[in-house]
């Protein structure tokens, strides 16, 4: 980690587009201003003895972030909370520009806020004591697809209080998976029709 880090470090003198990309963005949005900086290093000979035991790396990078609070649409004031910063260093088994690398890394990201985050606040996942034999995959299977069928409901309310909806309304559960409430616990009968 050390090694990643102190060669990443040498990146602003020497991005040439080549072997390093650097690459900067701003969003501005849920109350904040975030400057992410992206450094790729595709030259790994430096540190190729460290690198030995993850084969197939190609490229390391530094995500640095910036996030500062937005009061009213100005920069907070004196005295308020100071920027927040983070660095975060990746190893790749790819060739991607700074760019490409930035947009990989929020696409993760975007997942991870999407399923796993619901997954733990609406399903309280984390604070589930089921850990014997197959239970955890089991119930976590059961989780992602309650979670994806209510995804494919258009109506309104929030993905909660769907959740709960499920509870109270079996109509509302077995129209959710296209069942009606006989057709589910009751064979088909050929000759009837």
């Amino acid at each position: 980690a050390e090694a990643v880090q102190g060669l990443l470090d040498q990146a602003p003198a020497r991005a040439d587009g080549r072997t390093w990309h650097e690459h900067s963005e701003v969003d501005k949005g849920h109350g904040r201003i975030e400057t992410r900086r992206c450094v790729v290093c595709h030259d790994l000979g430096a540190i190729a003895q460290v690198l030995q035991d993850w084969p197939g790396v190609r490229s390391v990078a530094c995500v640095q972030s910036m996030r500062q609070q937005v009061r009213a649409g100005r920069y907070a004031a004196r005295g308020a909370e100071p920027a927040q910063q983070s660095w975060r260093y990746y190893i790749s088994s790819d060739v991607l520009d700074a760019q490409t690398f930035n947009a990989t890394v929020r696409a993760h990201w975007s997942i991870e806020n999407d399923c796993h985050w619901v997954l733990d606040v609406n399903y309280r996942e984390d604070e589930c004591l089921i850990r014997r034999a197959h239970g955890p995959h089991n119930m976590a299977t059961l989780r992602r697809i309650a979670q994806n069928q209510i995804k494919l409901d258009v109506g309104k309310g929030s993905q909660k209080t769907k959740r709960k909806r499920m509870g109270w309304s079996d109509d509302y559960l077995q129209g959710l998976f296209g069942l009606t409430p006989c057709s589910a616990l009751q064979p088909q009968d050929p000759a009837a029709g």
